[in-house]
């Protein structure tokens, strides 16, 4: 081979690589931070189209309806607990922290976190709607057909 050729095939061999490395790392990268959006529902019983549910320990985003009378709050700490509800199914958010001043029972939320158990999603960030008329496309589509429920007609074990 003319060593002119061989030095053009590896000066190109070595940008190809380079470029698939660079690829790769920005895919990874973009993996890592990336956040799937989950209803209750979906993370009890798994995706619509697939099926497929969360694994625990995955980071993931869950919007849903505040569960009237399910806000726990410690005294000693920042720590609060509370429940997600959409078309039935009720999921765990833990959360420590300040919450929104516009967070409160039968409100629509997105949380972001990990999932920790089944049911259970550890939080480190809490949103709340800012309005009555604003709600994230995903939670709309979500919640659609759900109507508020007192506390008092819940059922047991919902």
């Amino acid at each position: 081979m003319n060593p002119r050729r061989k030095q053009r095939l590896i000066i190109t061999a070595s940008m190809l690589a380079g470029f698939g490395l660079i690829i790769g790392l920005i895919l990874y990268a973009a993996g890592e931070n990336m956040d799937l959006f989950y209803t209750p529902n979906e993370i009890v019983n798994g995706k619509n189209e697939t099926g497929v549910k969360p694994k625990v320990g995955e980071r993931l985003r869950i919007g849903g309806m505040v569960v009237p009378g399910s806000v726990v709050r410690d005294d000693k700490t920042l720590d609060v607990r509370f429940d997600l509800i959409d078309d039935g199914a009720r999921v765990t958010v833990v959360y420590q922290g300040l919450l929104p001043d516009l967070f409160r029972e039968g409100q629509g939320i997105i949380a972001q976190g990990h999932l920790v158990e089944a049911k259970e999603i550890k939080a480190f960030e809490v949103l709340a709607k800012h309005d009555e008329e604003y709600m994230p496309p995903e939670v709309a589509e979500a919640i659609k057909g759900i109507k508020h429920v007192k506390p008092d007609q819940l059922k047991k074990g919902y």
